[in-house]
């Protein structure tokens, strides 16, 4: 866990397979770098906070490229969808797994701090989950998507979701291993919020404008919010969508449908 965000690091990760629900929580410790010694100064303190940091964020790195590998021999699209709480990425991809369910295997892997109220939705659409509760940590971690993945079974060709912690910060910190992160902003945020959390819509592939069906009843200028998310990234692909009432979605489900490796003859 990270040292900057009030994670502890001693946090420890429930894991629930929700198909097989019964007798399959398990308490997870992602594994981590052993601790360094306590410094003697403040000096000292702040240079071993940032070399543990830089130590957490490597060995991270290594277990995505870890995932990436593995993701990518079984030809599985891996996307991190990353939002603040209440963006509505839950019911976007609800919406998204009733539509291509039919299509090719899918497969969700729920991060939240508690609850396995996410992922009681999803198991609803017919398709598989499995819920990480991270306790005190705001984000997942490449072990824990291991982890999950495990649970899941994956058939090849498969689409995963990783719906991440609702955080806009340290998720964009922390690889997964996912071929790109899905940036989900609503209407009722404000247009600024590319420009405030910056390294987030950096790393991210795609924007979902979502909840445009509000956009008669709140102060939320769409164009200048655009705006704001190519000048911190253009190469940013935006996609307006509503959960709601399916506008834009299709375009959304065919970005999908292009970037998912095709299976093997």
């Amino acid at each position: 866990m990270c040292t900057t965000c009030g994670c502890s690091s001693g946090a420890v990760v429930t894991l629930t397979h929700l198909p097989q629900r019964l007798g399959a929580v398990s308490q997870l410790t992602p594994e981590a770098p052993a601790p360094l010694p306590p410094p003697e100064s403040t000096a000292g303190a702040q240079h071993e906070v940032l070399h543990l940091e830089e130590n957490l964020l490597a060995f991270n790195d290594q277990l995505a490229r870890r995932n990436r590998d593995w993701f990518a021999q079984h030809r599985i699209l891996a996307l991190n969808l990353v939002s603040s709480p209440g963006s509505g990425k839950t019911a976007l991809l609800e919406s998204t797994l009733q539509t291509l369910r039919p299509e090719f295997p899918l497969a969700v892997i729920e991060g939240d701090q508690a609850t396995q109220h996410d992922a009681e939705r999803i198991h609803q659409t017919g398709c598989p989950a499995v819920q990480v509760n991270t306790g005190t940590g705001c984000h997942l971690e490449a072990q824990m998507v291991w982890q999950g993945v495990e649970q899941l079974a994956l058939p090849e060709a498969s689409v995963l979701f990783v719906e991440n912690v609702g955080n806009l910060v340290c998720p964009a910190l922390f690889d997964l291993g996912e071929a790109a992160k899905v940036a989900i902003l609503s209407v009722t945020e404000g247009e600024d919020k590319p420009l405030k959390y910056p390294h987030m819509f950096q790393a991210a592939s795609v924007m979902l404008l979502n909840k445009v069906d509000l956009l008669p009843y709140v102060d939320f200028d769409p164009e200048q919010c655009e705006a704001f998310a190519r000048q911190v990234n253009p190469d940013l692909q935006i996609f307006r969508v509503s959960a709601r009432t399916g506008e834009g979605l299709d375009a959304w489900h065919d970005w999908i449908r292009q970037q998912r490796p095709e299976p093997r003859p």
